[in-house]
């Protein structure tokens, strides 16, 4: 038989682990949990002094030093601007994603398994 891909959206990162540990038991081993962000990670996690004057934008100060192809979608962000309150701008809902290479013979199941805790597919 062949295989296929399932790409699952829970609401909370405990569901998305309970169907991968069942996964798991019956010897399924490519099982990859993630979540999903507005933006790419690691924003932030280089300090900045603004005295210094090398900030490259508002949205570098305000969100945090995004590489890459980001740039005009952070600087539209409320965050960066302070000209709304920015009801609703970040992801919500199912926002952790169970990725996983099953054998067709267990899609069926581990269907029903992963609508029962709550996710979709």
């Amino acid at each position: 038989m062949g295989e296929k891909n399932i790409l699952a959206y829970f609401k909370t990162l405990d569901q998305a682990e309970q169907v991968a540990s069942q996964m798991k038991s019956i010897g399924i081993a490519d099982v990859q949990i993630d979540r999903i962000h507005q933006y790419t990670e690691g924003t932030a996690d280089q300090l900045m002094n603004p005295a210094t004057g090398q900030i490259g934008s508002l949205s570098d100060l305000t969100i945090g030093d995004i590489s890459g192809n980001v740039g005009p979608l952070t600087a539209a962000d409320t965050s960066a601007s302070g000209m709304s309150n920015g009801g609703g701008s970040f992801v919500t809902g199912r926002d952790v994603l169970l990725a996983a290479i099953v054998d067709e013979s267990q899609f069926e199941s581990l269907r029903d398994q992963i609508r029962s805790n709550g996710g979709i597919i």
